[in-house]
């Protein structure tokens, strides 16, 4: 039986990870660019002078004011004018992430990577210090929202704020936020050290917010943020989530007490094969690994054997195989979005690659040993898809490669920028830019989009947003992949 498994093992290292031999070689270093700049396209808010994609405008500028407070800033989730709190903190978590373990490797474009941080982490400060055991978690309706197409510039549909509170609790977004301000921390430590204490300092407010008043912010919120970003997973994931990294930020021994006293309540043991805005489990059993690999902290071995777990569900041959292939080789969760699922795999792999590294060691899947290397070339096989090397020989990353998608799912994008077309577009004028035929006048540069189907099918419609809208949580894991890469390109 292990001889089998070796065998269908070397097949897939031959075959499906590596690219054939006749595939161009990709850019990274330009993907990687184009991966961050893309941020500047989802910003909210007053624009700053270095702006560089300069079809945008300052938008969303009274962003909390009837509500007497300072909302203004973040960012835009996908294609809409709706700032979604949860699933904007997990991006700013995941690109700190990016920047902590491959900022090394991102040359010149460290500096935009973090002015890509700062600007989730600027809003974040706002949304949790505006009131006590209180935090702002999305500004507008997305039924009212949705219901127009309409550049963000041009927003004339209700801004309405939403908080949770000791009375309406949302332990999910609140850990999520006290993560993405931790994971930022570590981030602006040695470059700005005063906002890294500050970022610190509010993680642990919101955590402890998050950890006294527990609940799920869709339940409390179920109208607005439901069927949009449910908390479908719970709030254990995120409790466990927020606790290690601000154990990482702090080194705080509380941290990892709460860690090792709580993790099987929280859903340490649970063995989930899906990272996501959602659903934290896989990832955190990564970031706590390192903790065993690295720094052989011995209470946090069980997350290098959960890590392993998940590892072996992604491998193909491997024991515990669990995923699911397209038939040119991409990974493949569900219909809508799935390549948010592809690029949060993807740096998951990379960055376990990275640890294992650190310390000699391997995934145990069974009787059979996976290494470091076979993990960066799946993860290989992912990235290059995504850039072009598929069956359709397009690249779902918007702006980059000879072919990629022209009819993004996307407001701003697809109606002429205000500085082209200064005046107006009413909420239903814009429908006629949604249905057009025409490419979007506005390249939004390096976004991610939904994706191909389970056949690795793709139709470059405007009006098909399971495929062709971006998000900042499909790009954000991207960003450390791509850094990887190109880091691994340059120095060899």
């Amino acid at each position: 039986m292990e001889l089998k498994i070796m065998i269908c093992l070397l097949f897939i290292s031959l075959c499906l990870i590596h690219p054939s031999a006749s595939a161009p070689a990709l850019n990274y270093a330009d993907a990687l660019e184009k991966s961050i700049l893309f941020f500047e396209g989802q910003r909210s808010g007053k624009l700053p002078a270095n702006q560089r994609l300069t079809w945008r405008g300052h938008s969303g500028l009274s962003d909390g004011s009837t509500y007497h407070v300072d909302l203004v800033g973040g960012y835009y989730d996908a294609g809409d004018n709706v700032k979604f709190g949860l699933p904007m903190a997990f991006t700013t978590t995941m690109l700190a992430w990016s920047v902590i373990e491959f900022g090394n490797r991102m040359a010149g474009q460290i500096n935009y990577a973090r002015d890509a941080v700062r600007w989730g982490t600027d809003y974040l400060l706002k949304a949790a210090t505006a009131a006590p055991d209180t935090l702002y978690v999305q500004v507008a309706d997305p039924n009212q929202d949705h219901h127009c197409w309409e550049r963000p510039e041009d927003m004339d549909t209700p801004r309405n704020v939403y908080k949770v509170t000791s009375q309406n609790p949302g332990s999910d977004v609140a850990s999520e936020t006290a993560a993405a301000l931790a994971a930022a921390s570590i981030v602006f430590r040695r470059t700005d050290p005063a906002y890294s204490a500050k970022l610190l300092q509010t993680a642990m407010k919101v955590f402890d917010f998050a950890n006294r008043y527990r609940g799920k912010y869709s339940d409390s919120l179920s109208s607005v943020v439901c069927p949009f970003y449910c908390s479908y997973s719970g709030y254990d994931d995120e409790l466990l989530w927020g606790a290690s990294w601000l154990y990482l930020a702090s080194r705080n021994a509380s941290y990892l007490s709460y860690v090792s006293s709580n993790g099987y309540t929280l859903g340490a043991g649970d063995d989930t094969y899906s990272f996501s805005w959602d659903d934290k489990r896989p990832g955190t059993k990564v970031l706590l690994s390192q903790g065993f690999l690295r720094n052989k902290i011995q209470q946090l071995e069980l997350y290098k054997v959960h890590s392993d777990n998940y590892i072996c569900s992604l491998v193909p041959g491997a024991n515990g195989f669990q995923a699911q292939y397209t038939p040119g080789g991409l990974l493949y969760k569900e219909g809508d979005s799935n390549l948010q699922y592809v690029t949060s795999a993807t740096f998951l792999l990379l960055t376990y690659a990275t640890y294992l590294n650190s310390d000699g060691g391997s995934v145990s899947c069974g009787a059979s040993k996976i290494t470091a290397p076979q993990l960066i070339s799946l993860a290989k096989k992912q990235v290059d898809y995504i850039l072009g090397q598929n069956p359709a020989k397009m690249s779902y990353m918007v702006g980059f490669g000879e072919r990629y998608p022209l009819h993004v799912h996307h407001r701003g994008s697809s109606i002429p920028s205000v500085h082209a077309h200064p005046s107006h577009v009413s909420c239903n004028d814009g429908f006629q830019y949604l249905y057009s035929g025409s490419p979007n006048p506005n390249v939004l540069v390096g976004a991610v989009l939904g994706g191909p189907d389970g056949n690795d099918g793709f139709s470059d419609d405007r009006n098909n947003y399971q495929q062709t809208e971006p998000a900042t949580y499909i790009n954000a894991p991207m960003v450390g992949a791509l850094a990887f890469f190109s880091g691994t390109q340059k120095m060899t």
